[in-house]
């Protein structure tokens, strides 16, 4: 397909390029030969009156033109990925459709834990592959690598479509036996205490409750630090460590583990979770399946909060 004079399909190859600066990498990728890939480069070149890639030692280095346009090459790549995915039509009880979702392990313990035998009823034939939260999520999102993510609010994309999911509270949570848990949580607790952190991406300071005590000037002392939400109430027994948590895992894990939980001593707002797919994906039926499915579990979930405050206020 060409579009204004350009073969669409060179897109991709010069983003392989781009990547891995070396044809012989690149035909390796894309299951061609080497002089296939070297003639897409000398029409790329033809047509962008670029060099793109020059020759320096054993490999290619990415002129500052081709370095700036690849971020629209990928956006562009990712669009019609998830254009050549989308269903006509789409029947959940016969589908074999195959999500990829960005979910934290919170999301799984919380959410999807109790969605997914109502989903596996519905749509028996769906599979569903869940990658952790990390520093690339848009960029995934933008090359069609992730076909929802489900995420705090700060960490969306202005570019592709959200639909609020549901919101959280925060509270500090350690082993029952813990003195520091026999009484509410003071400020004072929380400068003193050992903690146990959740760390997404670079930073031990990342998760949204961290990242919204460090805006009131509160830095906590990172103990003990892991990659995951559902191990920490696990970890919490036995020691005088605190941890700060989502007040839904607190609450499951308080029913088979040890712990107690007790409110923040400072207001942070809400989280906000939000469900983000690629904009190539608005009218495709089984990304509106999914989306509702999730959305429907969060409306109930909002009702049993209801009905709870309720009872507590009576």
């Amino acid at each position: 397909m060409r579009f204004k004079g350009l073969d669409l399909n060179l897109l991709q190859v010069l983003d392989i390029l781009i990547d891995q600066r070396s044809v012989t990498r690149a035909a390796q990728l894309l299951h061609v030969s080497q002089p296939a890939i070297s003639a897409a480069l000398s029409r790329l070149r033809l047509h962008f009156e670029d060099p793109l890639l020059v020759q320096h030692g054993k490999s290619m280095v990415p002129t500052p033109f081709a370095l700036r346009v690849q971020p629209a090459i990928k956006s562009i790549l990712g669009d019609l990925e998830a254009l050549a995915n989308t269903p006509a039509h789409f029947d959940p009880a016969t589908s074999t459709s195959h999500f990829k979702l960005m979910a934290s392990d919170f999301i799984l313990v919380a959410v999807l834990g109790d969605l997914l035998p109502q989903i596996e009823q519905e749509a028996p034939h769906i599979r569903f592959e869940i990658v952790p939260p990390n520093d690339q999520a848009i960029a995934m999102l933008e090359r069609g690598d992730l076909d929802l993510s489900i995420t705090p609010r700060d960490y969306i994309s202005a570019k592709h479509p959200t639909v609020d999911f549901f919101r959280e509270r925060h509270v500090v949570a350690g082993w029952s036996q813990n003195p520091l848990m026999d009484r509410a949580i003071t400020m004072e607790d929380l400068a003193s205490a050992r903690f146990i952190s959740v760390q997404i991406g670079h930073s031990a300071g990342s998760s949204f409750a961290n990242r919204q005590l460090a805006r009131h000037g509160i830095t906590i002392n990172h103990a003990l630090t892991t990659t995951t939400f559902g191990i920490v109430p696990q970890l919490l027994v036995g020691t005088g460590r605190l941890a700060i948590l989502h007040e839904s895992l607190a609450i499951k894990a308080a029913q088979y583990l040890p712990i107690r939980h007790w409110p923040l001593p400072v207001a942070i707002p809400d989280m906000h979770e939000v469900i983000q797919y690629h904009r190539a994906r608005i009218n495709d039926p089984a990304m509106a399946w999914l989306v509702s499915r999730l959305t429907q579990w969060s409306a109930r979930m909002e009702e049993k909060r209801g009905q709870l405050t309720s009872t507590q206020s009576a």
